[in-house]
């Protein structure tokens, strides 16, 4: 087996004393032959093969697998998937949860040459469907729950050979216990390019159907320096990461599991049926996690739980948040409650983790997302694709080639052409860079709210509602109205215990006048149970504007204030 050079293109960053220093010595080393599976599991499994992998929390405690295990495994794993006439460049599903045979699985599939396909656990079968169709899946890994919706989806696939039950027992025959039982432990990987493909992970869908982008095994590498920068000069001794984010996902999957073992960290694989923030800190406190990838939502659910570092054993040293505007709030709260800056960063699956912060070089500046993670050019652009004054706002972009980069949308040409700018990966977002390069997130290009003249970013205001103390979790859109083109509405879950909706609506209704602007309160606040929610976390704000925007004649005011 040809062996990978160990150091990644980002390490400097945990030597660089600064921000400016690590910008200045930055450079991408990306080889000509470059193969996830090989870098994350059999590097380390011939240099150190007792070395920790992966640690899996049990009801009677934890059990740790080494990089020698999983290189074994995943061989294995490989050499069935030969066995059953598997192709180089053939798609395969994986339909399993944060586990080793998860981990397996993916390593066994890029050193095979294949191509995965990620795909969650609490899909339904019309979402199943969709991803295994558009990807021509030939094969599926599918854990043991799943069995019955892929039963009554998998004669409509007819690319679809071969489905492989994980987590049956060994006397089920198709399971894949009984089928590794005449595997041979040792393969020897396919040699491939770093630009070959090797993942397909399908966005979440917010804005239409769901596309299939195409990366190219150099997207690990294209992560690290991302990574490094937002827990702040990763790896540290003693480090060992979590994350509650799928590892269908790509903040589960490159932001924590591939980028951890290719540093040779160990990961806690542990997925929350239903996130439980109790339940989490229980998680952190008996894995030893120092470590963490947190959605905004996750974080928002454990700033509930009271007192936290006195009832559990916490020796976190970084959390990184991203997926949604994180709010000054939250950052409060991490630096009071758990004695941590929380690091935001910012990317999409297309092209991931691009701007951070980063505590250890830099305090993070009020409504700020984070500054150009070093390897990355990103900046706001024009209609033109030209790059536009500090301050300015326009479309938040970062410039091909990059090794972080998709390759494209799978079997889709034209929707990849609209993502670029000439060659500007234009992200959807609407934004701002200042002097420093500090990065200021307005909103999607359909999230702007246009309201009596002002551009209006949601951002700013759900985190003004968010420190109201009646107010657990907040959507802000803007809705149509014939005299300001849009006024903005806020849709509110309100904390356990908080009645009476309408002087709770005109309370935050002023809260936000009074510390925001007349400008920009809700002129409209609507309670609900819950937020509708991606399976990723963010806010669903189509459906909020479903849910806010009236039919003919159904009464429904849509100025609620003066």
């Amino acid at each position: 087996m040809e062996q990978q050079e160990r150091e990644g293109p980002g390490e400097l960053i945990a030597s660089c004393s600064s921000y400016e220093e690590a910008l200045k010595r930055f450079e991408w080393r990306i080889p000509e032959y470059f193969n996830i599976g090989v870098d994350v599991c059999d590097r380390w499994a011939a240099s150190d093969p007792q070395r920790c992998a992966l640690i899996e929390l049990g009801s009677t405690g934890t059990r740790e697998t080494s990089f020698e295990a999983l290189r074994l495994r995943s061989n294995r794993i490989a050499n069935l998937l030969n066995s059953l006439g598997l192709r180089r460049g053939d798609r395969v599903g994986v339909l399993t949860s944060q586990g080793v045979d998860t981990a397996a699985i993916h390593i066994a599939i890029y050193k095979s040459g294949a191509i995965a396909v990620p795909l969650f656990l609490l899909f339904g079968a019309d979402s199943l469907f969709h991803r295994l169709a558009d990807s021509e899946a030939r094969f599926l890994f599918a854990d043991t729950s799943a069995m019955p919706q892929i039963g009554a989806i998998s004669g409509q696939l007819a690319e679809l050979a071969h489905v492989i039950e994980v987590g049956a027992p060994v006397e089920r025959t198709a399971g894949l216990e009984a089928r590794l039982d005449s595997m041979p432990d040792e393969f020897e990987p396919v040699r491939t390019r770093a630009d070959d493909p090797a993942l397909i992970i399908y966005t979440s869908g917010t804005t239409g159907p769901s596309k299939g982008a195409l990366h190219a095994h150099r997207v690990l590498l294209g992560h690290l320096p991302g990574v490094e920068m937002s827990h702040d000069g990763f790896p540290q001794p003693g480090d060992r990461i979590w994350t509650p984010a799928d590892w269908a996902w790509i903040g589960g999957l490159l932001d924590v599991l591939m980028p951890a073992l290719h540093h040779g960290v160990g990961v806690v694989a542990h997925r929350l049926a239903k996130f439980d923030a109790e339940e989490a800190f229980e998680v952190i406190s008996r894995c030893g996690v120092r470590n963490l990838f947190l959605p905004p939502t996750a974080l928002k659910m454990m700033r509930l739980v009271a007192s936290p570092a006195e009832r559990w054993t916490l020796e976190i040293r970084t959390i990184a948040s991203g997926g949604e505007t994180l709010g000054s709030d939250l950052l409060e709260w991490g630096r009071r409650t758990l004695g941590v800056t929380i690091n935001e960063f910012y990317g999409q699956t297309e092209c991931n983790m691009v701007l951070s912060s980063c505590a250890r070089w830099f305090e993070p500046e009020l409504g700020a997302i984070g500054r150009p993670v070093p390897g990355h050019h990103v900046a706001v652009i024009g209609s033109q694709g030209e790059i536009l004054a500090p301050g300015d706002e326009g479309d938040i972009a970062v410039a091909g080639p990059d090794p972080v980069m998709f390759l494209g949308y799978w079997n889709q040409p034209e929707a990849t052409a609209e993502k670029f700018r000439g060659n500007w990966l234009v992200t959807g977002d609407r934004g701002s860079l200042d002097a420093s390069g500090f990065a200021r997130f307005l909103g999607r290009g359909d999230d702007v709210i246009t309201t009596a003249g002002y551009r209006i970013g949601p951002g700013e205001i759900e985190d003004c509602i968010l420190k109201h103390p009646g107010v657990v979790a907040v959507g802000v859109v803007g809705v149509p109205d014939r005299a300001r083109t849009e006024v903005v509405a806020a849709v509110v879950v309100p904390r356990d215990g908080v009645h009476d909706s309408d002087r709770l609506a005109a309370d935050i209704q002023q809260w936000v006048r009074d510390r925001l602007g007349a400008h920009q309160y809700p002129r409209i606040v609507h309670f609900v149970d819950a937020l509708p929610l991606t399976v990723t976390g963010k806010i669903m704000r189509r459906r909020l504007r479903d849910l806010l925007t009236p039919g003919p004649g159904d009464g429904f005011s849509l100025s609620s204030g003066p």
